[in-house]
Protein backbone atom coordinates (compact mmCIF):
# COMPACT_ATOMS: atom_id res chain seq x y z
CA UNK A 1 0.00 0.00 0.00
CA UNK A 2 1.12 3.56 -0.82
CA UNK A 3 1.26 6.05 1.77
CA UNK A 4 1.65 9.96 1.86
CA UNK A 5 3.02 12.33 3.76
CA UNK A 6 -0.04 15.01 4.42
CA UNK A 7 2.27 17.48 6.46
CA UNK A 8 3.64 18.97 3.31
CA UNK A 9 0.16 19.58 1.39
CA UNK A 10 -0.76 21.12 4.67
CA UNK A 11 1.61 23.15 5.56
CA UNK A 12 1.09 24.57 1.71
CA UNK A 13 -2.01 25.40 2.86
CA UNK A 14 -1.54 26.98 5.81
CA UNK A 15 1.36 29.42 3.89
CA UNK A 16 -1.27 30.61 1.60
CA UNK A 17 -4.32 30.82 4.13
CA UNK A 18 -1.90 33.01 6.46
CA UNK A 19 -1.74 35.57 3.53
CA UNK A 20 -5.18 36.45 4.47
CA UNK A 21 -5.32 39.81 5.16
CA UNK A 22 -6.31 40.96 8.80
CA UNK A 23 -9.33 44.13 8.34
CA UNK A 24 -7.71 47.53 9.16
CA UNK A 25 -7.68 48.38 13.65
CA UNK A 26 -10.04 51.06 13.77
CA UNK A 27 -8.95 52.42 17.15
CA UNK A 28 -9.01 56.29 17.55
CA UNK A 29 -7.62 57.89 20.63
CA UNK A 30 -9.67 60.51 20.19
CA UNK A 31 -12.72 58.16 20.81
CA UNK A 32 -11.70 56.85 24.26
CA UNK A 33 -14.80 57.53 26.59
CA UNK A 34 -13.65 60.54 29.24
CA UNK A 35 -15.72 58.43 32.05
CA UNK A 36 -13.37 55.83 33.40
CA UNK A 37 -11.32 54.85 30.39
CA UNK A 38 -13.86 52.08 29.28
CA UNK A 39 -13.82 51.73 24.77
CA UNK A 40 -15.80 53.91 22.81
CA UNK A 41 -18.41 52.51 20.76
CA UNK A 42 -16.42 52.74 17.74
CA UNK A 43 -13.05 50.63 19.30
CA UNK A 44 -15.80 47.94 20.66
CA UNK A 45 -17.27 47.46 17.09
CA UNK A 46 -13.27 47.05 16.12
CA UNK A 47 -12.49 44.77 18.38
CA UNK A 48 -15.77 42.64 18.15
CA UNK A 49 -14.88 42.59 13.89
CA UNK A 50 -11.92 41.21 15.26
CA UNK A 51 -13.33 38.46 16.95
CA UNK A 52 -15.40 37.92 14.25
CA UNK A 53 -12.48 37.82 11.15
CA UNK A 54 -10.91 35.84 13.34
CA UNK A 55 -13.27 32.48 13.51
CA UNK A 56 -14.08 33.36 10.25
CA UNK A 57 -10.25 32.78 9.49
CA UNK A 58 -9.74 30.07 11.53
CA UNK A 59 -12.98 28.17 10.00
CA UNK A 60 -11.87 28.79 6.74
CA UNK A 61 -8.10 27.27 7.74
CA UNK A 62 -10.19 24.25 8.89
CA UNK A 63 -11.95 23.91 5.78
CA UNK A 64 -8.80 23.91 3.76
CA UNK A 65 -7.01 21.49 6.24
CA UNK A 66 -9.61 19.22 5.39
CA UNK A 67 -9.35 19.86 2.08
CA UNK A 68 -5.74 19.24 2.41
CA UNK A 69 -6.48 15.80 3.58
CA UNK A 70 -9.08 14.56 0.93
CA UNK A 71 -6.51 15.63 -1.65
CA UNK A 72 -3.90 13.31 -0.33
CA UNK A 73 -6.37 10.57 0.16
CA UNK A 74 -7.87 11.19 -3.61
CA UNK A 75 -4.27 10.68 -4.75
CA UNK A 76 -3.87 7.46 -2.21
CA UNK A 77 -6.63 6.14 -3.71
CA UNK A 78 -5.89 6.53 -7.25
CA UNK A 79 -2.32 4.94 -6.71
CA UNK A 80 -4.01 1.56 -5.08
CA UNK A 81 -6.10 1.85 -7.38
CA UNK A 82 -3.66 1.66 -10.49
CA UNK A 83 -1.51 -0.87 -8.91
CA UNK A 84 -4.91 -3.20 -8.97
CA UNK A 85 -3.53 -5.42 -6.13
CA UNK A 86 -6.50 -7.07 -3.83
CA UNK A 87 -4.83 -5.75 -0.05
CA UNK A 88 -4.97 -1.87 -2.02
CA UNK A 89 -8.91 -2.11 -3.04
CA UNK A 90 -9.93 -3.34 0.10
CA UNK A 91 -8.14 -0.08 1.92
CA UNK A 92 -9.47 2.31 -0.81
CA UNK A 93 -12.63 1.27 0.90
CA UNK A 94 -11.83 2.52 3.81
CA UNK A 95 -9.92 5.88 2.38
CA UNK A 96 -13.06 6.22 0.60
CA UNK A 97 -15.62 6.57 3.40
CA UNK A 98 -12.97 9.06 5.37
CA UNK A 99 -13.44 10.98 2.13
CA UNK A 100 -16.76 10.76 2.69
CA UNK A 101 -17.00 11.90 5.75
CA UNK A 102 -14.59 14.88 5.28
CA UNK A 103 -17.22 15.91 2.66
CA UNK A 104 -19.92 16.06 5.06
CA UNK A 105 -17.39 17.99 7.72
CA UNK A 106 -16.56 20.56 4.90
CA UNK A 107 -20.67 21.13 4.55
CA UNK A 108 -20.85 21.43 8.33
CA UNK A 109 -18.29 24.10 8.50
CA UNK A 110 -20.07 26.06 5.52
CA UNK A 111 -23.26 25.65 7.10
CA UNK A 112 -21.91 26.98 10.35
CA UNK A 113 -19.88 30.04 8.39
CA UNK A 114 -23.12 30.74 6.45
CA UNK A 115 -25.24 30.58 9.63
CA UNK A 116 -22.24 32.80 11.38
CA UNK A 117 -22.16 35.72 8.51
CA UNK A 118 -25.52 35.49 8.62
CA UNK A 119 -25.68 36.53 12.30
CA UNK A 120 -23.17 39.04 12.13
CA UNK A 121 -24.63 40.76 9.70
CA UNK A 122 -28.40 41.09 10.81
CA UNK A 123 -26.78 42.32 14.09
CA UNK A 124 -24.37 44.81 12.40
CA UNK A 125 -27.54 45.65 10.94
CA UNK A 126 -30.02 46.38 13.50
CA UNK A 127 -27.51 47.90 15.45
CA UNK A 128 -27.30 50.63 12.64
CA UNK A 129 -30.70 51.11 12.56
CA UNK A 130 -30.63 50.95 15.98
CA UNK A 131 -28.37 54.44 16.06
CA UNK A 132 -29.77 55.64 12.83
CA UNK A 133 -32.99 56.15 14.92
CA UNK A 134 -31.92 57.72 17.60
Amino acid sequence: MTTLDSSSAAESSMDESSNLQQPPSATNDRTRSDAGGGLSDEEHNSKGSEVVWSNFTDSFREVQSVLDRNRVLIHQVNENHRSKIHENMVTNVALIQEINNNVSKIVSLYSDLSTNFSSVFHQRNSESDAVNKS
